[in-house]
């Protein structure tokens, strides 16, 4: 019997989700969420270059909202990773969630910037 614990089992996540968003050679749109903080970054195609990012964690949006750990800070950062996306001239994107389940945070996120305008 294997037991396996949460990290591993996200990590395993992760990688099958990565190797199929190789294969639709679109930039993606990848997640990271710690306890306090949620950081979405646009990588390339390529994957060696980050094209656009957002956080909780940069002051500017510390100075407009309080709390940077919940489901509307996330929603927040969706929003201005789609308006960030839509300057540089991306409109499509593929989603990686970095095997975080989709909920919560996650959920509140994707769908945020799908409401500003990027497609999944």
């Amino acid at each position: 019997m294997v037991i396996m614990d949460k990290r591993i089992a996200r990590q395993r996540r992760s990688k099958r989700t990565r190797r199929q968003i190789k294969r639709l050679a679109v930039p993606r749109l990848c997640v990271h969420r710690t306890l306090q903080h949620i950081y979405v970054q646009i990588i390339a195609a390529t994957g060696d270059t980050v094209l656009v990012s957002a956080s909780t964690n940069e002051k500017s949006f510390r100075e407009k909202h309080k709390a940077t750990s919940n489901s509307d800070a996330a929603a927040a950062v969706g929003t201005l990773i789609a308006a960030r996306a839509k300057k540089a001239k991306i409109l499509k994107v593929a989603f990686d969630r970095s095997g975080f389940k989709y909920h919560g945070r996650i959920k509140a996120l994707a769908d945020a910037a799908r409401e500003g305008g990027l497609e999944f």
